[in-house]
């Protein structure tokens, strides 16, 4: 009989506390029972199946499909964004204000900042980005801002913006993020303003990246960073499927490196995965593979994309 009473007082004391929302120092002093019983057998209750604790997630918000990606693939966080239809300007506009909303609310006091350039994702999180609560200390370009002038300044006010809008120092990366020859790239490397900014890497905390598929977005394309199609063709027929940065990844997630790799003024794979936290930002039917990819090889720890991106990820068997 000592069990029907045990479940009648776990009962009462979740009424109590679930229902009439009475705090468990009130119900200690109401009933008599020290505070640390309490909240043991409001424990037991939900044990027992006394009580359920059910979420209504609000309309818009995708929770299955969030915990499915942390879960799948190991990542601390999953954001997934609404976006009202599967094209290439409702999911920018989507996963860039769920990133926005997301810096504001979680950068750390004087936090520093990596940022990729030639990202159409990341100027939409910069332009729905509002003063966050705490300022950051400096902004720092990952890769190589300089290219075709006509698209140059894109890379230059995303840095920038981000800046001015975190209260941080900016730390621009004045060389291109793809150099003709090696040779370019070892002579730009020894510049002093160049090596200042490569040095600072180490100190970053928190990196914003986007992940690109194997052929490049648009404005990559028109920045003058673009890898020719035969070194395309070959990073293909070595099995990349996505970058982050220039740097290429297989759809086991493992490095693939090649040649391209002497030529390129940016952060490395090792280099970006020691940063504590490193939201990738991505979305879109023709970037699945690489961001699957991207998770596999643990090259970053919060991922933002959009609900369609995130159902097709979590479709394919693991």
């Amino acid at each position: 009989m000592s069990r029907i009473h045990d479940l009648r007082l776990m009962g009462r004391i979740a009424q109590l506390y679930f229902v009439e929302k009475e705090t468990q120092s009130a119900i200690s002093r109401r009933l008599n029972i020290s505070q640390a019983t309490i909240s043991r057998l409001l424990r037991r209750a939900q044990e027992e199946d006394i009580v359920r604790i059910t979420i209504n997630a609000p309309r818009g918000t995708f929770p299955d499909l969030e915990d499915e990606l942390r879960r799948r693939f190991g990542l601390d966080e999953a954001i997934v964004a609404e976006a009202g239809a599967e094209t290439e300007d409702s999911i920018l506009t989507a996963i860039g204000a769920a990133t926005a909303h997301f810096l504001e609310n979680s950068l750390r006091e004087k936090e520093v900042i990596g940022l990729s350039s030639w990202s159409a994702t990341l100027l939409r999180v910069v332009d729905a980005l509002h003063s966050p609560r705490v300022p950051a200390a400096r902004v720092i370009q990952l890769l190589g801002g300089t290219g075709n002038p006509g698209v140059e300044k894109h890379a230059t006010h995303l840095t920038l913006r981000m800046a001015q809008i975190t209260e941080a120092v900016p730390q621009l990366l004045a060389a291109p993020g793809l150099t003709q020859t090696p040779e370019a790239r070892a002579v730009l490397v020894e510049d002093p303003f160049v090596r200042d900014t490569l040095d600072q890497f180490k100190d970053i905390t928190l990196a914003l990246v986007g992940i690109g598929a194997l052929e490049p977005s648009q404005m990559l394309a028109d920045s003058g960073n673009r890898l020719t199609a035969a070194e395309l063709r070959e990073l293909g027929e070595m099995g990349a499927v996505g970058d982050m940065g220039l740097r290429f990844f297989d759809r086991t997630g493992r490095q693939v490196r090649s040649s391209c790799d002497d030529r390129i003024i940016g952060i490395d794979l090792p280099e970006l995965a020691r940063i504590p936290r490193i939201v990738a930002v991505a979305g879109g039917p023709r970037k699945v593979d690489a961001i699957r990819a991207a998770m596999l090889g643990g090259f970053l720890s919060i991922l933002v994309t959009d609900n369609h991106t995130a159902a097709r990820l979590v479709a394919a068997p693991a």
